[in-house]
């Protein structure tokens, strides 16, 4: 390609180049998956540190500073393929990495060495906000007003929030469209993208059928995909690995523990150690854990049982449609009170296998009993999360017990969504109860080891008192 910035298969015995504008999302040739690649000499990117210099901007009208206020465009020289009068921002990616003292404790580990990458902060409520900015400016680099995404919850939130302030004032507005499962999704993030005014089609099947359908509409009528199969989608969430480095200061963790669902997480943090280490940014790269849960664990079953590796990005495909096939002949289909990561066919699979290759990784299945007992573990000592998020901590206890992982190395866990995005799951755990009753059962019957659960009072002193612990005086 004659242009520093090109699109590229991952497969090498094809490599086919591809401009950076060619709407595609698989490669022509071989049909794998695509890059987003740049001649880094011909940019001429500094090998220093130079970010080190935090850049924070302002919500303001002035370009750069509306790209430096982004926790993603502050980092644009690390993806540069839109100009910086293209980003379309909504001040996504402001999260910071939270040391978790208390967390390491009752696992067992050192104060200073178990650290929570936060991604609730983002605006939306999850991780989604960092690739989705880079989709939505490659869209608007393409001049395409109608976007759509197949989801478990929060991709339709995200896509459908930065549809609602994509357009500049006066132009028409960017159409999301949202394909979710029959009963696929948790309330909380069906309600954002209702409240976002995207379009939203409830087909009847599970996310992996969703995900076929959305291709296919895609294509036909235009609208650009915005699910993580899209390479620039993963471009904005390899600053997830950046902002934990930045919390740091530069120095590498041991490890990266992050939940496996679609794996465009786990695909993107290995390209960004991958670009970091040509650039010769970092002296090594930390080692990876993807965790799925055991009800959608297709990565698991693959990696872990039956030997499927990078192989160079000559993978085992028969391995994978074997995989498939046996999936289908039994009826197998993902689930798991994780909605975020019950998927069962992740799109992302080769480039997953390329990050556990680059890193060093591992992968591990938790259950759901112990993704709802760790989300409870993460929320009493500050930190909401949604169950996915919780996979990461389950998936730490894991490899702790199992010795992978010493007591004295550093792990960072990304917690990838806001506990509210599913806060019907929470209340059912501590209560035992559906989070819309009208009033608690006596006695609660909570369902979970941590649980936290509420107890009913009459409107007496007395009563109150005793069961605060502090008898009535008098």
């Amino acid at each position: 390609m004659t242009d520093p910035v090109y699109q590229k298969c991952v497969n090498p015995d094809c490599s086919a180049t591809y401009a950076v504008r060619d709407v595609l999302f698989s490669c022509r040739g071989c049909g794998g998956l695509l890059d987003v690649c740049y001649d880094w000499d011909r940019l001429e990117v500094s090998r220093s540190l130079w970010f080190f210099e935090r850049r924070w901007g302002t919500a303001g009208r002035d370009l750069a500073a509306r790209a430096d206020y982004s926790g993603v465009w502050r980092f644009r020289e690390l993806l540069p393929f839109a100009r910086i009068e293209d980003i379309v921002t909504v001040g996504e990616g402001r999260t910071t990495l939270q040391q978790a003292d208390r967390l390491a404790a009752a696992l067992n580990m050192k104060p200073g060495h178990v650290f929570l990458q936060y991604e609730g902060f983002n605006p939306s409520g999850s991780f989604k906000d960092n690739g989705m900015t880079a989709g939505f400016t490659m869209a608007r680099m393409l001049g395409r007003r109608r976007v759509a995404c197949a989801s478990t919850g929060n991709t339709s939130a995200s896509m459908a929030m930065f549809a609602s302030m994509a357009a500049p004032a006066g132009d028409p507005p960017v159409q999301g469209i949202v394909f979710v499962g029959s009963g696929k999704v948790a309330y909380g993030k069906l309600a954002q993208a209702l409240d976002h005014g995207a379009l939203t089609l409830q087909i009847d099947g599970d996310f992996d059928a969703c995900m076929r359908r959305v291709i296919e509409i895609s294509d036909k009528l235009g609208i650009y995909l915005l699910n993580s199969l899209n390479p620039f989608r993963l471009e904005g969430q390899k600053t997830i690995m950046y902002r934990i480095l930045e919390g740091l200061d530069w120095e590498i963790p041991d490890w990266i523990i992050v939940p496996g669902g679609n794996l465009g997480n786990s695909s993107a943090f290995g390209k960004a150690f991958l670009e970091l280490a040509h650039l010769g940014l970092v002296r090594r790269v930390p080692r990876l854990a993807i965790i799925n849960a055991a009800g959608a664990n297709t990565l698991y079953d693959l990696f872990h049982n039956r030997g499927l590796r990078w192989n160079g990005g000559r993978i085992d495909r028969e391995a994978v449609a074997a995989k498939y096939r046996e999936m289908d002949a039994q009826g197998q289909r993902a689930h798991t009170i994780a909605s975020a990561i019950e998927i069962g066919r992740p799109v992302n699979l080769t480039k997953a296998l390329r990050s556990l290759d680059v890193m060093n990784g591992v992968v591990r299945q938790v259950d759901d009993e112990s993704i709802l007992d760790h989300k409870a573990m993460v929320g009493c000592y500050g930190y909401s999360c949604e169950p996915a998020s919780a996979a990461s901590v389950a998936g730490l206890h894991l490899l702790l017990d199992e010795g992978v992982i010493s007591r004295d190395e550093r792990v960072v866990c990304v917690l990838t969504g806001h506990g509210l995005k599913d806060s019907d799951t929470t209340v059912k755990y501590h209560a035992g109860i559906d989070a819309k009753a009208a009033k608690w059962p006596d006695p609660v019957t909570p369902t979970g080891k941590l649980s936290n659960h509420p107890i009913p009072v009459p409107d007496d002193l007395a009563a109150i008192c005793k069961a605060i612990g502090e008898p009535l005086a008098g």
